[in-house]
């Protein structure tokens, strides 16, 4: 085993003179040492449960021989900071939270590990640090939000920020407002539509690194402290046949989890954290990939916000695993991959069953015949830029209007909600990429506030930063190379006619090549936003969106 390092032998002494200040008896320390990897805090809604969680795992660890000793991760809720520097602080967590898993784990070396994430960044910063420390691993997540319910619609946050654009605008009340704001996040849980938590949670499923149910089994259901003590103990089983990480997130799983993020209808951000997963386990992953795998790939399911379905609807209709059924039928998925439940993934969907066909279209009869994202290229963006086509409403797959240009989040915002933004118009937001943010904040509120106000039919939106997986419409993000190392969208003037075709996978402003040669001879880096801590660090480590936003050495 490899915790004998810290256990076994005379050197090994004063070691086990720690363990016994622990409480360890004798028995425990001849079983394997399993460590417990905890996003658990008081002030991210989909994390107040995890304590509850972690409990369930370290029974099924115990009742099936280890001894669980458990340990934390942090965790950003990007709700709460979404909209001011906060943001700043949430993509730059999920490497923060990769190093300190990869420190705490091969620090005390233990032999197996159960990963207990919920939201966001912790899913794919434990894929990657799992990926590094490559003992066996099994993720148990918190499980998804149920639906909230307003005047007799099923509601989840998107809406909410979305009503503020309303109100803004005129069309919904203070009253209307507050009845949002006390009904829409009812129980804890990552929030209730296809947004990143639920997306990567999802995806965790495809890779093979969760059970059945990981990505939908609601937080309050009963059944996720079942599926948590089922992780415990198959996390023993994985120890015994010796089955890794890096035996089950191969090449093929990720093309899997692609292939299933298009049907599913995933949120943007998958394409910077698949991306990254990748670079753990040696795969270089293009995010040219998205739009051969898209081509060939039927959208299944129209979940908030790009339709009126919620991830209790999923659960109930067969989960990803049904999804994956169906996908079958036009042989899209590698069925000999392995997984955590010691099966491959053929095995594990052989008898999965798509019970409702208005929440998981049957591939006969799909919301569209192409999967939910695409990757725009242009002059605009020669490195690419990602959108959820699935949630763009029709008339803007193809649209043309003139650039209203800012140079933060905050200045479009103001704009947007002070009526200065008309239909028609494309917002340019940029110095929001991984590097000039620092960190690539998301941007639901100009989204929503774009949606809010009528205009989500209308307005388009293109950034370096990124997009919430509750943003819909026309929303374009990852525009590689960023403004700030020189990208194109840097050399975007106030008026230029900006070209976006979706089915066309192209991204370009009218400008001819000479004049933007002329602009970039002019144009000069702006001062960095952050000079000090850990955010500086970042910028001058992150990479471009289109790598996945991964940490490297500058050269």
């Amino acid at each position: 085993m490899k915790s004998d390092a810290v256990k076994k032998g005379m050197q090994q002494a004063p070691h086990r003179s720690l363990f016994n200040a622990l409480g360890f008896t004798k028995e425990e320390m001849d079983k394997p040492l399993v460590g417990i990897v905890s996003s658990y805090n008081e002030i991210v809604p989909g994390h107040m449960n995890l304590d509850k969680i972690v409990e369930a795992v370290k029974m099924g660890v115990a009742m099936a021989g280890g001894v669980p000793r458990e340990f934390p991760a942090i965790a950003v809720c990007d709700g709460i900071a979404m909209g001011h520097e906060g943001m700043k602080y949430s993509l730059v967590t999920r490497d923060l939270i990769a190093d300190s898993t990869e420190c705490m784990a091969l620090a005390h070396q233990f032999d197996a590990l159960v990963m207990v994430p919920n939201c966001d960044k912790n899913v794919p910063g434990l894929l990657m640090a799992a990926a590094r420390i490559n003992v066996p691993t099994i993720f148990v997540s918190g499980g998804p939000m149920l639906a909230g319910h307003v005047k007799g619609q099923k509601r989840s946050l998107s809406s909410m920020f979305e009503a503020v654009g309303s109100y803004a605008a005129g069309t919904m009340s203070e009253e209307d407002v507050c009845e949002f704001e006390n009904k829409v996040c009812p129980t804890c849980g990552s929030c209730s539509g296809m947004y990143t938590a639920n997306s990567m949670n999802c995806l965790t499923e495809v890779l093979g690194m969760g059970l059945a149910g990981n990505g939908t089994i609601p937080a309050v259901y009963s059944d996720r402290l079942k599926l948590a003590k089922h992780a415990g103990m198959q996390v023993m089983e994985l120890l015994k046949k010796n089955i890794r990480p890096r035996d089950i997130m191969t090449r093929e799983a990720i093309m899997n989890a692609l292939t299933v993020d298009m049907a599913l209808g995933c949120s943007t951000n998958s394409m910077l954290h698949l991306p990254a997963i990748a670079h753990e386990v040696g795969f270089d992953f293009e995010i040219g990939f998205a739009n051969d795998v898209s081509e060939k790939t039927p959208n299944l399911c129209h979940l908030a916000p790009a339709g009126p379905t919620y991830m209790e609807d999923l659960n109930e209709a067969g989960g990803v695993y049904a999804v994956m059924k169906e996908l079958t039928k036009l042989n899209l998925l590698n069925l000999d991959c392995m997984t955590c439940t010691g099966k491959t993934v053929g095995e594990n969907i052989a008898g999965a069953v798509n019970k409702n066909h208005e929440v998981i279209r049957p591939v006969e009869d799909p919301y569209s015949a192409t999967g939910g994202l695409a990757v725009l290229k242009g002059n605009i963006a020669p490195d690419g830029s990602v959108v959820k086509q699935s949630a763009v409403a029709p008339e803007m797959l193809v649209h043309e209007g003139p650039a209203r240009v800012f140079e933060c989040e905050e200045d479009a915002i103001a704009a947007i909600k002070g009526g200065r933004i008309m239909a028609g118009d494309v917002v340019v937001i940029r110095y929001e990429g991984p590097k000039g943010g620092p960190g690539m904040r998301e941007m639901l509120n100009p989204t929503s506030a774009i949606a809010g106000m009528g205009l989500g039919s209308s307005v388009a939106l293109i950034t370096d930063g990124r997009f919430s997986g509750a943003s819909r419409g026309a929303s374009i993000g990852h525009v590689s190379p960023e403004a700030a190392v020189g990208g194109p969208v840097a050399l975007i003037e106030e008026g230029d006619i900006i070209q976006i075709n979706i089915p066309e996978k192209t991204l370009n402003v009218a400008v001819s090549d000479e004049v933007l040669e002329q602009r970039r001879a002019a144009w000069e880096p702006k001062e960095p936003n952050v000079t000090t801590g850990y955010l500086s660090r970042y910028a001058q480590m992150v990479t471009s969106g289109a790598r996945g936003a991964i940490l490297q050495m500058p050269r």
